[in-house]
């Protein structure tokens, strides 16, 4: 019953703006919550199975790269699996690309509305301080030559508030946005990868041919003033 209290106390203190904000970080905690439930669900970052299933595909194990793909729980098994059950195509490549484009932009849903509230947070807790300070100096427009200093001084600090929750609302927000689009970032680079595997597998020797010919190269010389 306190902390009803304290919260309308707080809300009456810093008036609609700040009532606004708090909505505005319910909304960021639930979408976390949410994103954070969606990537564990949808194994994100977790691709031990299927890196070992892309590993014997390349290595020419078709049999036990798709039983391997079969005990995957990534998000990406489904369409992995269809990249090596499907013929040579010409548009093949294309497809499987929009394909895993859409399973990331499932991943990505809600970015745009955390990084709308990192950047409207601020301004909203600034445009709460610019009303507090208009409000202040009317009043000592009407105290005349009575002004008393303590006015004044009240009327800032309860306008600085906004201010105040608009950033403790914008920095979390934007740090979680930063968290999540690297994640995103980091399944975007694995998934091409895990295309690119199936659809061009490697040769027997390949890379050996590759460590030599980086080896035969000459040596670049530093050069001398």
């Amino acid at each position: 019953m306190n902390a009803v209290n304290a919260l309308r106390e707080f809300l009456a203190l810093g008036g609609p703006v700040v009532a606004i904000l708090i909505v505005m970080s319910v909304l960021t905690l639930a979408v976390t919550l949410y994103k954070l439930w969606q990537f564990a669900a949808c194994g994100v970052g977790r691709h031990r199975v299927l890196s070992d299933a892309l590993t014997a595909w390349d290595a020419g194990d078709r049999d036990g790269a798709r039983m391997r793909l079969a005990k995957s729980s990534s998000y990406l098994a489904p369409i992995v699996g269809a990249a090596m059950d499907a013929p040579d195509m010409p548009d093949l490549d294309d497809r499987l690309d929009a394909e895993a484009g859409l399973a990331l932009a499932g991943l990505e849903r809600g970015f745009r509305l955390l990084d709308t509230i990192a950047q409207v947070a601020p301004l909203l807790g600034l445009f709460g301080t610019v009303l507090g300070m208009i409000e202040a100096f009317q009043s000592l427009q009407t105290a005349g030559t009575s002004v008393d200093p303590s006015l004044l001084a009240g009327g800032i600090w309860v306008a600085l508030v906004t201010t105040a929750v608009g950033l403790a609302v914008a920095m979390p927000t934007s740090m979680i946005l930063s968290w999540f689009e690297s994640r995103t970032a980091r399944e975007r680079v694995f998934a091409d990868k895990a295309l690119r595997t199936v659809l061009v597998p490697g040769q027997p020797g390949l890379n050996a041919t590759m460590v030599r010919g980086a080896a035969a190269a000459p040596e670049a010389t530093p050069e001398h003033a």
